[in-house]
């Protein structure tokens, strides 16, 4: 199933080249083995370019876009994480009224970003957070670091 684009390319190659759909799919199977598109495929593929549909892109897909990855849903979703950071994705569901894939995916997507964040990386910028504070408290309260 890998390489699809790269065979794609290689279709429009042989097709350009005169070669037949019989002998693109011969040449795919030798090239990809097993990863190699099935017959159907690269002959709907010789199809388009006989059309001259010479784009080896996918056409767009129609369906319904997605609705949970809007602006809105994000914020309410990090407001929530926020208020309790060890809430559930069944609770995140419940109080932002999105579906459980999008919370989880959320929840993936946040712990990756979080993960990416070297140990040494975050601990600096607890200690300058940590710095700041000692001198907020300090001053109480009326300290201010400008940009």
């Amino acid at each position: 199933m890998a390489h699809f684009r790269e065979q794609r390319a290689a279709v429009k190659f042989c097709f350009l080249l005169g070669k037949s759909g019989t002998e693109t799919l011969e040449m795919l199977k030798t090239a990809y083995k097993d990863d190699a598109m099935g017959k159907t495929q690269v002959f709907e593929w010789f199809s388009r370019f006989k059309n001259g549909e010479m784009s080896i892109d996918d056409k767009p897909r129609s369906g319904r876009p997605s609705t949970a990855r809007t602006h809105e849903n994000v914020e309410k979703i990090r407001e929530i994480i926020k208020e309790d950071r060890r809430r559930t994705i069944e609770e995140i569901v419940e109080l932002s009224g999105v579906t459980w894939s999008s919370a989880a995916r959320f929840v993936e997507k946040t712990t990756e970003a979080l993960s990416s964040i070297s140990k040494d990386e975050f601990r600096q910028c607890f200690e300058k957070w940590n710095k700041r504070l000692d001198k907020c408290i300090s001053v109480s309260g009326e300290y201010f670091e400008g940009d």
